[in-house]
């Protein structure tokens, strides 16, 4: 496990600026690529430090890490993937096809939770895919837990991942219009493809990306910057169950793209990473002070800044 994140912070850091070339949704700040490659190189330290050989512990470790040093809508989005992803391996020391496959299942669901409205078409429908190969693979052979089966289902998990990215360019309308496939969804192809090199002790497959649309390194960036009005604001809080319902709730009137999910059990009740798209920060932020003290607070303007635009273009 902690080869694999090496591998996928190795992966996304060689990647980065072309998954940011294609990040048009859901705002086209270009910054898809750098989020996810940051988010992953916190779990991968977090893993590296790690002194266990628990593989649900490693896990929950780098979880908690990606969590709190989540940066975006995709960075948030892995934390929780991550987070839910070590489950089902508490207690284990060795991946099996059966394990592998109900933790894709449990990160899949947990995932799709954490977000007030999951849209088809992104990382989320890749998860889904990837975890569905898995299943799919793994209930044929039930009883046999030998390595040579996890590849099978390894292997299968990437290549419905594959094609649940391709799928990616149909199911969104922006990304119809621009001919590319979803970053986020190539993202964790790419991570997901890290796992299977890791575990299987394969090289990565470079060729992966072949032929996806948008998905060249002499492509010129997509996004033109802009169009994405508003703020990120994300930040970690304690609250009870109730209260981070509500606020989601109220959060979900003023933007988009909200994202609440628990880290840890602590006396109130959870210690929750909250991500959210707001037109101005202020009235957000106004909300999450009432409802509780947040810590590791950060505003991004969305809008990608115009070369040129800070000297009147001159």
């Amino acid at each position: 496990m902690k080869r694999w994140l090496s591998k996928a912070e190795e992966s996304l850091g060689n990647h980065s600026d072309r998954l940011n070339a294609i990040n048009i949704f859901p705002v086209a700040d270009g910054d898809t690529g750098t989020n996810l490659y940051l988010t992953v190189r916190s779990a991968a330290r977090a893993a590296h430090d790690a002194d266990t050989a628990d593989l649900g512990e490693l896990l929950a470790v780098a979880g908690r890490a990606a969590m709190e040093e989540a940066l975006g809508n995709s960075g948030t989005l892995f934390a929780v993937f991550l987070s839910a992803f070590a489950e089902p391996l508490h207690g284990t020391s060795r991946l099996t096809c059966t394990l592998f496959a109900s933790s894709l299942h449990r990160a899949q669901i947990r995932s799709w939770s954490a977000l007030s409205d999951p849209v088809p078409g992104t990382m989320l429908s890749v998860l889904e895919a990837s975890a569905r190969g898995a299943a799919e693979t793994a209930a044929g052979h039930a009883s046999d837990d030998s390595n040579s089966t996890l590849a099978l289902t390894l292997r299968a998990s990437v290549q419905h991942a594959l094609q649940a990215v391709v799928h990616t360019e149909s199911q969104l309308g922006p990304l119809t219009d621009a001919e590319v496939v979803d970053a986020g969804g190539v993202g964790f192809l790419l991570i997901l493809d890290a796992l299977r090199a890791a575990a299987l002790g394969e090289e990565l497959q470079d060729e992966l990306l072949d032929g996806l649309h948008g998905y060249d390194i002499q492509s010129p960036h997509i996004h033109n910057g802009g169009d994405a009005d508003g703020v990120e604001v994300m930040c970690t809080i304690n609250l009870s169950p109730l209260d981070a319902a509500t606020l989601r709730l109220h959060l979900d009137e003023l933007g988009d793209s909200v994202i609440m999910s628990a880290v840890t059990a602590v006396e109130e009740g959870y210690r929750w990473r909250i991500h959210v798209h707001v037109p101005d920060a202020a009235p957000a932020l106004a909300l999450i002070h009432e409802a509780g003290h947040p810590v590791n607070i950060s505003v991004t303007q969305l809008a990608v800044p115009v070369p040129g635009a800070e000297a009147g273009e001159s």
